[in-house]
């Protein structure tokens, strides 16, 4: 299942200004430290088994460095569609106390459900602006490096580029403010046309803003997670070469694996050979999006593939 399938603000506290922030750069970066996506035990955690408040107490457990938050499993604090940040610091406090308790770095955010970015309407962008600006204020709140934004809006591919990029500016001026990296991910659509989201960060052309290249998504012909049946795909390689010059971050989405180990949809040592030829030294997230082993084992088979493949 993928976490697209369930979709269908301002100023900064006195804790942010605390905490240290990171300034737009994996440069400080240990070499490909290993994080794990929230959304890999999205099962656990939208039916309740699990609190997603403990999210960095699971993730040190499976030996990770860093966690990837998704907003979704917030919204009963920080509530979609709205711009109030009043609940933000109480959020902050919890899952920094969760990360220091458990020796795990807090890397980005991943945001949905907040407006389309990319919108044909600049007033559609402005309202989606705002509504993302919680999110970045979290994020620098609790040191992550990035927020990660999808581009939806746009149907015609120029337009799409144009609107992108105004919506990018809009948040990225906002976000530099607190020290917040903007990232774009491939995330369906035309956002999974790497040459076209590769032209986007050309245009925006500004230090925080980059990319989230996903080794899956690259379904071009649907939607927000439409990929069951997809009869258009971008080149999965070709999309991440092109992608990864502008990575903040990097996604290492998984499937299923092989009796050796091996990835069974996506070639990891291909994959992992464009990420270090592009000398990237950010964190790369494990994404498990299976549904034939469970969530731990799925997740432990993608780290222990990544670390074969380093």
């Amino acid at each position: 299942m993928n976490r697209k399938h369930f979709l269908s603000l301002t100023g900064i506290t006195t804790l942010g200004m605390a905490l240290p922030i990171p300034l737009f750069s994996n440069n400080d970066i240990t070499k490909n430290k290993i994080s794990l996506a929230q959304w890999s035990m999205n099962k656990s955690f939208f039916s309740g088994k699990k609190d997603a408040h403990d999210f960095a107490f699971y993730a040190a457990k499976m030996g990770f460095a860093g966690v990837e938050y998704v907003n979704q499993f917030y919204f009963d604090q920080l509530k979609n569609g709205t711009t109030s940040s009043k609940n933000v610091s109480s959020l902050a406090k919890t899952l920094n106390s969760r990360a220091k308790d458990n020796d795990i770095s807090n890397v980005l955010i991943m945001v949905d459900v907040e407006g389309n970015l990319a919108d044909s309407s600049t007033a559609v962008i402005k309202t989606a602006i705002e509504q993302h600006k919680k999110w970045v204020e979290l994020a620098a709140e609790i040191g992550c490096h990035s927020i990660r934004v999808n581009l939806a809006g746009e149907k015609d591919s120029q337009k799409w580029v144009d609107q992108s990029v105004k919506g990018l500016t809009g948040l990225c001026e906002f976000a530099k403010t607190m020290g917040i990296n903007v990232i774009v991910e491939n995330h369906g659509g035309l956002s999974s046309n790497a040459a076209l989201l590769a032209k986007v960060m050309k245009q925006t052309n500004l230090d925080n803003c980059g990319t989230l290249p996903d080794f899956g998504n690259f379904c071009i012909a649907s939607g927000w997670g439409n990929d069951s049946g997809c009869k258009d795909w971008y080149d999965m390689y070709q999309g991440v070469a092109e992608l990864m010059p502008y990575a903040k971050s990097v996604s290492a989405k998984s499937y299923d694996f092989d009796d050796n180990g091996n990835e069974t949809k996506i070639d990891y040592a291909r994959m992992m050979g464009i990420v270090k030829e592009n000398n990237y030294d950010g964190y790369i997230g494990v994404e498990y999006e299976g549904s034939r082993l469970g969530e731990k084992e799925g997740i432990m088979a993608t780290k222990n593939l990544i670390q074969r493949s380093l």
